[in-house]
């Protein structure tokens, strides 16, 4: 194990030394969280529980659920919990969410209880990559066949009617992305994500609202880095929690 200062020193997060590795997906995705939330959020897929505890940190009256399927992942979620004193507003739930319906029912994954639903799913196709001899490491990083949407649906049976389930994923899986939310989530706002001023997006921010049928709305891009690699000033605030990136929802 690990122990790094993460959001700018407001977090410890230890993290396993040969797994999910927390970075600037995970610091965007908790930044899409308002500031002013009040209710439950769940971190699906959650590792060691840096996106939630992201969220914990900045928003005082937020209610954290971690849901990982990773043992080892899940224990150090539970410690990282104990280490930054939020063992009353965060619960660790270890569980697959590519499990059947049953299954997630028995770990209380179907109950339709959440305001919002947060996720960093593995971003490869398994039968299109090549397997890390780790493991935690490839399960991480890659999916099944169909695996995305049923991580969708897994998402929307922990939603209450009009909950909100916002996703960073690969910019070049949008496609992929949009066919899993239609039918269950409308309402979609799509935030583009550059690594510097003139390049193709990397990944997207995904947003939507389980049970609307609202249009789509694509958002102004966020830009990481300026030419000379440093983080742009947006960009340092977010990493370092003093910024918020709420959608307009």
């Amino acid at each position: 194990m690990t122990e790094i200062p993460f959001l700018g020193g407001k977090l410890r997060l230890i993290q396993s030394e040969t797994g999910h590795r927390a970075g600037t997906d995970a610091v965007l995705l908790a930044a899409t969280v308002p500031d002013e939330f009040s209710g439950l959020v769940v971190d699906a897929g959650a590792a060691s529980g840096a996106v939630g505890l992201a969220v914990a940190a900045r928003v005082p009256t937020a209610k954290v659920r971690l849901v990982e399927i990773d043992t080892k992942e899940a224990e150090l979620a539970r410690l990282n919990c104990t280490a930054n004193g939020f063992e009353e507003r965060l619960e660790v739930i270890e569980g697959d969410l590519l499990a059947s319906y049953q299954a997630r029912t028995a770990l209380h994954l179907t109950l339709s209880d959440a305001d919002r639903v947060i996720t960093n799913p593995p971003f490869l196709d398994e039968k299109r990559t090549r397997a890390s001899p780790d493991r935690n490491r490839q399960r991480a990083h890659s999916m099944p066949e169909g695996g995305l949407e049923r991580w969708i649906v897994a998402c929307h049976a922990m939603l209450k009617s009009q909950g909100i389930l916002t996703m960073i994923h690969r910019a070049d899986h949008l496609s992929e992305l949009l066919l899993a939310f239609e039918g269950r989530f409308g309402s979609l706002s799509i935030l583009p994500i550059y690594p510097r001023e003139g390049s193709n997006a990397s990944r997207v921010l995904i947003e939507g609202i389980k049970d609307s049928r609202a249009p789509t709305l694509f958002m102004p891009g966020l830009v990481l880095h300026e030419a000379d690699g440093r983080f742009t000033a947006r960009s340092d605030a977010l990493h370092r929690g003093l910024l918020a990136l709420p959608f307009s929802h």
